[in-house]
Parts: structure tokens; C-alpha cells; sequence
């Protein structure tokens, strides 16, 4: 089933959530709706959802307007959050739930609902606990229970809300994993809102950045991380480092090392913010190659596969390095030692602007 918004503004009182948003979404995708707190992206799934109405614009369902129907003409599944299980019903009831209230002449006969509700169960590793109530469960066998019940209607789309908002960091890597390996098994169109990144990153086909109300860029995770098209998601996606560089003529210095500008921001510039990812600078005891400056090591934090390095610049500024262990090893990296820093690769974001956003170009 594929979904097209179509120009969507919604406001609450003088707050505008959504504005003249617009997204195409096709059938059999996992999308991400990615961003920070009051972004729009809870406003936009319910909106698709058929729980809030736009103040304007469409919502089409496989080409067939939906802007008017409820959740349950749409035929969507929707999973919150926090998982809204009856703890009076064991897990088999609480999947049945949906198929036992529908109507008489849609409902399935008792031999076909068992059937169906037990292969769920099946499908989300939960068999063997059929007869056990909530409160015998872990928070993510419980989410599991509330996603199998909105998959026992059939949906023809899923909406997820933070699914693993809840849940300790663990569990959450856990059952993103599982998430992904489901979708690919029943490959219902499905759209979850999260402020993690690295969850939109390792789960969905697609990333739907979002910020203000408004979406900012739309693509694969490879995209929106290495070929990101503002400075917000360059910024949102990752760490980076923010250095204020001096222009001279066709390249911007951060001490020594110069990045070429593009050719909206050579005229009349004197100064420009550059943005550079921390494992997009390299770490040396001796100058490699004619543009480097100098650093000096303030913190280490060797846990995990790369070590996070924290310096301060020559002229006093501070920033964040990402090396391996190897290489971290190799140079002997400690308190107070002085490095010198250049730069891998120039998939940078500069502006001249003195705006706090940053309008211009990856180069």
C-alpha cells in the first residue's frame, strides 16, 4: 500500500506542527521519521493514521483519498510507545482482541481466528507463552504482543510511534533487529517515528528528516549521513565539529588546513563556519603533508571501536577527533600530548552566513 502526503499543515492554537509537508511513500517501505522533540513527526504519523485531521492538504492511500476516513477504513495498524495491553487478558486474548470486535459479518470464525492469532505469535518468538498475562512478560516481549496484535487485522499499513521509547538501551538494539528482519518476512508498508538516529539509521529503507514542521531531506540512511543537503542534518545526523575559518580567496583556513569553498560563498566572504566530521580528521606526531595544525589532547575515551579523542586547538578551540584502536595505539595517545590534525576528506558544510543554520553546499 503506498501513502502520498500531500502538502499536510496542521496547527494547534498558534503552534503550527506541520507545514505544507509533502512525502511520497511506496509500497512494501520501512520509513523512519526522524528528528528532534516538537519536530512534527508524531503529528504527521497520526495524520496518516487518520487519528488528527489536516488544517490542509491530502493523505492518498494507493492513490485513493483517505484525508476524511478513520483508522479503521484505512485499514492501519498502529503500535505506541507505551503498549496498551489489557493486563487482564492472557497474550493470545490480547492479540484476538481486534479480530473478536469486529463486526459479525468481517469477524472469522473461531477455528480461522485461532489459527491466524497463534501464527502471530509464532511470528513474534512469543508461542510458548500464549496463556501468560502481561505482567508475566519482559517490556520487550510485551512490545512484541502489541505489535502481533496490530498485525492480526491484516493492516494494510503499520504506524509505529517511539516502539522502543521505553525500553532499556539493550532490549531497544534487540528488538530493532528483530524489527527489521520482520518487515522483511511480511513486508507491509510501515512508518515509525524515532529521535534516535541510530535506530532510523540500522532499521528503515528510508529516512524522512524533520525539523520545525518541516522536512529537511529525504533518503537512504547512506544518503542522508554522507550526503546530507543542510546544514541541520549534517549537524543531526553524527557528531560534528563546528570551527569558524578565515576565507582567502578561494579556500577557507581552519588554522592550516584549507577547504575549498563553492562558488556562491567566494564573493565578498571574510569568514566562514566550517563543519567537519570527527573521523574525517586525522591525527599525527609529525606534520602529514603541507596543511595541518597543531592540538592538544584534553580527554580520552577509549571505549568501543573508536577511540573519541577531545583537543584543543591552537588559537583555543575545542573539538572532538575519532580514531581506531590501532591507530590509537599506534600514535600513544595521552593527556596533554600534542598532535598534529589534518583533514581525510572534504565532505564539509561551510557557510558565510550569520544565520545559526548553515545554508550552503557538501563539498
Amino acid at each position: 500500500m503506498s501513502i502520498s502526503i500531500q502538502a499536510i499543515s496542521k496547527g494547534f492554537g498558534d503552534h503550527a506542527a506541520l507545514t505544507d509537508v509533502s512525502l511520497e511513500i511506496e509500497s512494501g517501505e520501512l520509513v523512519a521519521l526522524l528528528g528532534p522533540s516538537g519536530a512534527g513527526k508524531t503529528t504527521l504519523l497520526r495524520i496518516i493514521g487518520g487519528l488528527e485531521t489536516p488544517d490542509a492538504g491530502r493523505v492518498l492511500f494507493h492513490g485513493q483519498d483517505a484525508t476524511e476516513k478513520s483508522l479503521r477504513e484505512r485499514r492501519v495498524g498502529f503500535v505506541f510507545q507505551h503498549y496498551a495491553l489489557f493486563r487482564h487478558m492472557s497474550v493470545f486474548e490480547n492479540v484476538a482482541f481486534g479480530l473478536r470486535v469486529r463486526p459479525r459479518e468481517t469477524r472469522p470464525p473461531e477455528p480461522e481466528l485461532r489459527r491466524r492469532v497463534t501464527e502471530l505469535l509464532e511470528l513474534v518468538h512469543l508461542g510458548s507463552m500464549a496463556q501468560r498475562l502481561p505482567s508475566q512478560l519482559s517490556g520487550g516481549q510485551r512490545q512484541r504482543v502489541a505489535l502481533a496484535r496490530a498485525l492480526a487485522v491484516e493492516p494494510s499499513v503499520l504506524l509505529l510511534d517511539e516502539p522502543f521509547g521505553a525500553l532499556d538501551a539493550k532490549v531497544r538494539q534487540e528488538l530493532r533487529r528483530w524489527l527489521r528482519r520482520l518487515h522483511d518476512e511480511i513486508h507491509v508498508t510501515s512508518v515509525f517515528v524515532t529521535h534516535d538516529q541510530e535506530e532510523a539509521m540500522e532499521v528503515a529503507d528510508r529516512v524522512v528528516i524533520m525539523n520545525a514542521g518541516r522536512i529537511e531531506q529525504v533518503g537512504t540512511p547512506e544518503e542522508v549521513y554522507h550526503r546530507p543537503t543542510s546544514q541541520f542534518v549534517y549537524n543531526f545526523i553524527g557528531n560534528v565539529n563546528l570551527f569558524q575559518g578565515r576565507v582567502e580567496g578561494e579556500r577557507a583556513y581552519v588554522g592550516g588546513v584549507g577547504v575549498a569553498l563553492p562558488e556562491w560563498a567566494r564573493a565578498g566572504a571574510t569568514t566562514a563556519r566550517i563543519a567537519i566530521r570527527p573521523h574525517l580528521l586525522e591525527l599525527s606526531r609529525e606534520p602529514d603533508g603541507s596543511e595541518y595544525f597543531t592540538a592538544c589532547v584534553d580527554h580520552i575515551n577509549p571505549a568501543g571501536p573508536l577511540v573519541k579523542v577531545q583537543l584543543t586547538a591552537q588559537w583555543g578551540e575545542p573539538f572532538q577527533v575519532e580514531v581506531s584502536q590501532e591507530r590509537y595505539r599506534l600514535l600513544a595517545i595521552e593527556r596533554g600530548l600534542e598532535l598534529f590534525v589534518s583533514l581525510k576528506d572534504e565532505r564539509v558544510f561551510v557557510d558565510t552566513s550569520d544565520d545559526s543554520l548553515m545554508h550552503g553546499e557538501g563539498i
